[in-house]
């Protein structure tokens, strides 16, 4: 059963419908949690148009839900993907249900852009016709079991983001200090340096002979570095490292105790670590290939240097599990090429395609492996690909394709239906251009073949990870149902990672949930396929021990 919610002024309206679409009834509720506490024992499927909004209310009230559809990341997918590019919902003008969700839109500008009169109503997106309009969407298309898992993978997503912000992080706010005055110093006044950023600076400032350089200024950096006799066009680190000057060891190394010092220094501390937790806001597909997004707290750039202050409660370990060379075994599988899925089948697969003679070492295997995924043509990269090419051409020829998709501007979809952008066609020299235009236009092509390229292939891995963390969620539930303060529950995400909060106890059985879901979730997107997802899993008192 699919039980729709929609806010009607002060009060929830609840339309109740079959598996099939059926119209069972509509109510009006006025304690959504009570509501929702009566409903959940038989597992109704939650409709609402965005779990940001919905699921943080129920949490705070004890309640948390088995399933849920999130009509805003579906309709995104639903959207774009060329599996159901012919439905009604794909071919409608934009609307309300293509604009930003409310929480993450920005804030508007003083002044308005247009005029709105005062009686014109607002558009209201009303959920029971979008939700309509999707699984009419999902029956009409080709493959509606592909995209339909994609769409339940998404959502559980949207839940597991919602329960890690609730639940928040274990953070050690002394232990961070420390950190933070080993590498830096002691905590500075406000507006002034720490002590070690300072010494460095100081050395920067007497080798360049430029004693009020602001080296935090691009402008005032470049203006120094060129009194120096150096030639920068930026102040990017990479170009930064191929000067020649006694100062430029000095600049890098400020440049990145600056960089700690911004992320997640103190002012990053006393803002986003409340009561020993830290609470990011998640956003779930906020990129493009449904990776996940933060619109604060940059959880998903947490450095390793502050990973020790992210310390388990007393009795409880953190269990941190990361998918082993993710995006290499999911090219194997999407590509069913046997040989590359057999080099990784003992575990490493660098060592594996060592082993088959495709390649000598196993930094070649891993050059040649990246380089297929992003599109590297030059240098050591460029030529081993005509090895890996012969070794496992069903997985190198799925890539390519996917790269002269993109030059051709055509879009390309992973496994489950996610599909890119459009791209622009290169229309070659016909139509006019200059040679440098061509050239251009040429290279924009080329670069949009390396985005599909690895789109198909990151994508993939997005859904696998959606899945794997969807199933370590019903696990640890079935595991112990209790709330967060008693039972095991995840508290961290990172692409291919995640960090479970554990009772100490359950430390073990909780290592073998990851695992027993990394599988679930291979099988979930690649059936019978024997591709294996190997996990690199660690019981550890604070993060920073994982690795």
């Amino acid at each position: 059963m699919f039980i729709v919610l929609a806010r009607v002024d002060s009060r929830v309206m609840a339309a109740r419908l079959t598996d099939a679409g059926g119209a069972l009834g509509v109510e009006y509720v006025a304690d959504l949690a009570a509501f929702v506490a009566k409903e959940e024992p038989a597992h109704p499927r939650w409709v609402w148009d965005d779990t940001s909004t919905w699921y943080p209310e129920l949490l705070a009230a004890g309640i948390r839900v088995d399933r849920c559809f999130d009509l805003r990341l579906c309709h995104a997918i639903l959207r774009s993907s060329v599996l159901t590019a012919d439905s009604a919902l794909a071919r409608a003008p934009q609307g309300v249900w293509d604009a930003p969700a409310p929480h993450t839109a920005p804030a508007e500008p003083d002044g308005a852009l247009f005029d709105v009169e005062p009686e014109q109503p607002a558009v209201v997106a009303d959920p029971l016709a979008e939700f309509t309009l999707q699984r009419a969407a999902v029956a009409g298309c080709a493959e509606p079991g592909r995209i339909q898992r994609l769409l339940a993978a998404e959502s559980a997503g949207a839940l597991v983001a919602a329960e890690m912000r609730f639940a928040g992080l274990p953070w050690d706010v002394a232990a961070h200090d420390r950190i933070l005055t080993g590498i830096l110093g002691p905590r500075p006044r406000e507006g002034e340096r720490p002590a070690k950023l300072q010494e460095v600076l100081d050395v920067v400032r007497q080798r360049l002979d430029v004693p009020d350089l602001n080296p935090d200024s691009p402008v005032e950096l470049l203006r120094g570095l060129g009194l120096a006799g150096l030639q920068a066009t930026s102040t990017r680190s990479w170009e930064l490292k191929q000067l020649k000057h006694p100062a430029i060891a000095p600049l890098l190394e400020y440049k990145k105790l600056a960089r700690l010092l911004s992320a997640n220094g103190w002012h990053w501390l006393d803002t986003w670590v409340v009561d020993g937790r830290f609470r990011p806001d998640y956003v779930p597909g906020g990129v493009v290939t449904g990776r996940w997004a933060t619109s604060g707290g940059g959880a998903l750039q947490l450095p390793r240097q502050i990973r020790g202050a992210v310390v388990a409660d007393p009795g409880w370990k953190l269990v941190v599990a990361d998918a082993s060379q993710l995006e290499p075994r999911i090219l194997a599988a999407m590509a069913a090429d046997r040989g590359m899925v057999q080099a990784g089948a003992a575990g490493d697969l660098y060592a594996g395609i060592v082993a088959s003679g495709a390649v000598e070492t196993r930094d070649q295997a891993k050059i040649a492996m990246l380089g297929a995924m992003y599109g590297a043509t030059t240098g050591e990269s460029g030529r081993l690909m005509p090895r890996l090419a012969k070794a496992y051409p069903r997985a190198i020829q799925l890539v390519e394709d996917a790269a002269r998709a993109g030059e051709r501007g055509e879009r390309v979809t992973t496994r489950l239906g996610r599909s890119s952008p459009p791209g622009q066609r290169f229309e070659g020299w016909s139509d006019g251009r200059s040679d440098a235009e061509t050239s251009r236009a040429r290279e924009r092509s080329r670069s949009w073949g390396r985005f599909t390229r690895n789109f198909v292939v990151q994508g993939t891995a997005a859904e696998w990870a959606l899945c794997w963390m969807a199933s370590i969620r019903r696990r640890l539930r079935e595991l112990d149902g209790r709330g967060f303060e008693h039972a095991p529950h995840l508290v961290f995400f990172l692409h291919d990672e995640v960090v479970v909060h554990t009772p100490a106890e359950l430390a073990d059985t909780v290592r073998q949930v990851l695992v027993d879901s990394a599988a679930e979730a291979g099988r979930l997107l690649f059936g019978e396929l024997p591709v294996t997802f190997p996990l690199t899993v660690a019981s550890v008192d604070d993060y920073g021990q994982a690795k």
